[in-house]
């Protein structure tokens, strides 16, 4: 075994270390409290130990009713993903530049939310409109379960606000897009040479003006899935290196929703089924709300929102998800 692929399965290994210990802890408290409400109860028998038994009883059932709740979720079956980094995609829907400044405010929401959690934020991938907007963008986040916590920003965000290009004053409406895919490791993709075709190109600017005078961006076609990835750094090394870790991530993805698509007849009606036409978010500005449509919560906190604070709802989503699949398992 190579060096880098004992260094794979190390680093495999400490992950499932990592997922299984809490849920080791949270059974062993739960058998912990079951002795103890057993020990109470034999000592209902003793006329000197009834009467504080009997105080000890009530709050011990009540821990082990919350116990066997943690337990439940400890032993939901997990994706698999959950830890890994994840990449963002966003770009602009309908709406023109404002749909492309609106992609850049929902970059800036995630660049602030991932500081604010300490994970690293690295665009890898990035065009401008004349006006500050965003055409595209590609960035990977890594840190403490990532993907865990981004996978439910998947799908369509639409903003309802004055443009700043608007002068009469009217609302409009338009949307971006925001897909988040788990980063794939080597193991999990494996592309033939021939399935490539790498060309090199002169990297250009925002309005078409090069920015240098070297072929150095790279843009790579899958041929077996049509999927083209295009990357345009200073450095043509870093650039194979940025596109073909970004086509892992693609056709990773695919085959993800490939397997979820036979699990599941219905992905759609799944929190976080990562569907990437589905209307997931409203963010109307002049009344400050934010409205996440899949679980029908509504915050009346969008400036907060808008600069990173995304826990509310996120944690919301996660607790709906779980709600999800734990009566899925009672049915």
């Amino acid at each position: 075994m190579s060096a880098g692929a004992a260094g794979n399965e190390i680093a495999a290994l400490g992950r499932e270390y990592a997922e299984l210990r809490p849920v080791v802890e949270t059974v062993t408290a739960y058998k912990d409290l079951l002795r103890e409400i057993a020990d109470a109860q034999a000592m209902l028998k003793d006329p000197e130990m009834k009467e504080l038994a009997e105080a000890e009883l009530p709050g011990l059932r009540a821990a082990l009713e919350a116990s066997e709740q943690e337990v439940q979720l400890a032993l939901l079956p997990k994706d698999a993903a959950d830890a890994r980094p994840a990449m963002i995609e966003i770009r602009p829907g309908t709406g023109g530049d404002e749909a492309s400044l609106f992609a850049a405010d929902l970059l800036r929401m995630y660049q602030r939310y991932a500081e604010s959690k300490g994970w690293k934020f690295e665009i890898l991938e990035e065009s401008h409109t004349e006006l500050g907007g965003i055409k595209e963008v590609v960035a990977r986040v890594a840190g403490e379960g990532v993907f865990a916590r981004l996978k439910y920003e998947s799908g369509v965000h639409r903003v309802q606000r004055v443009p700043e290009t608007e002068s009469g004053g009217r609302i409009h409406t338009s949307a971006a897009t925001v897909a988040v895919l788990p980063e794939a490791e080597d193991v999990d993709v494996q592309i033939a040479p021939g399935d490539l075709r790498i060309d090199t190109m002169r990297a250009s600017g925002a309005g078409g003006q090069h920015v240098n005078t070297t072929d150095s961006a790279v843009r790579i076609l899958h041929i077996p899935s049509g999927i083209i990835v295009v990357s345009a750094e200073k450095s043509q090394h870093r650039n194979r290196e940025i596109a073909m870790q970004v086509l892992k991530t693609r056709l990773f993805d695919l085959e993800r929703q490939r397997v979820e698509g036979e699990r599941s007849a219905d992905r759609k009606a799944q929190v976080g089924s990562g569907d990437r036409s589905e209307r997931i978010r409203t963010y109307n500005f002049p009344q400050g709300r934010m409205t996440d449509h899949r679980i029908n919560l509504t915050l009346y906190s969008l400036g907060q929102i808008m600069q990173g604070d995304l826990d509310e709802v996120i944690s919301a989503l996660q607790t709906e998800a779980q709600a999800t699949l734990l009566a899925e398992m009672g049915a």
